[in-house]
């Protein structure tokens, strides 16, 4: 009888480690996150009245480049957070896009001229779309967080539309 009490004893003592161990080794071996995470926070929307777009955008007192956008109509806002050192491939865009930094801090780096531009918590800007190609990299050693507002998206498919390489 004994004997059977302690067998029993062990092999419930076993169960318990092995249901711990079972549920507790799955929370160990967490992935890390994605480098560049995309969430949409809306559906693609259309404007129901008939808009144009037109922005000046001047950075820095640089130039001033106008945007025209004939039919921006198609939008969608995306949330991106972006790890440590990772950085966005060289692209453009279909329209313009109004980007707020959340948290964090995002260096932009134009194309023409390699020039870059660092953006931090509170701040926004606009990048041009139609063509402009561009990237940006987290510099910072805490996840960035943007808000992204495109304008002229298309209908499905990407949003960031890949282009070779740039030499910067």
């Amino acid at each position: 009888m004994k004997n059977k009490r302690a067998f029993l004893g062990v092999m419930a003592t076993l169960m318990v480690m092995m249901t711990v161990g079972v549920n507790a080794l799955p929370a160990l071996a967490v992935e890390p996150p994605p480098p560049i995470f995309g969430e949409p926070l809306s559906g693609r929307a259309t404007f129901s009245d008939a808009i144009d777009l037109k922005i000046k955008i001047s950075h820095h007192g640089t130039e001033t480049v106008v945007v025209n956008t004939g039919d921006p109509s198609q939008t969608v806002v995306v949330r991106y957070t972006v790890q440590p050192g990772a950085q966005f491939p060289w692209h453009t865009h279909a329209g313009p896009v109004v980007v707020n930094v959340v948290s964090g801090a995002l260096v932009y780096i134009d194309s023409e001229g390699c020039a870059e531009h660092t953006y931090a918590a509170g701040q926004a800007f606009i990048d041009a779309g139609h063509g402009h190609v561009h990237s940006a990299v987290n510099r910072t050693d805490a996840p960035t967080v943007l808000m992204a507002t495109f304008f002229a998206a298309p209908a499905s498919g990407p949003l960031l539309i890949p282009v070779d390489p740039v030499a910067c």
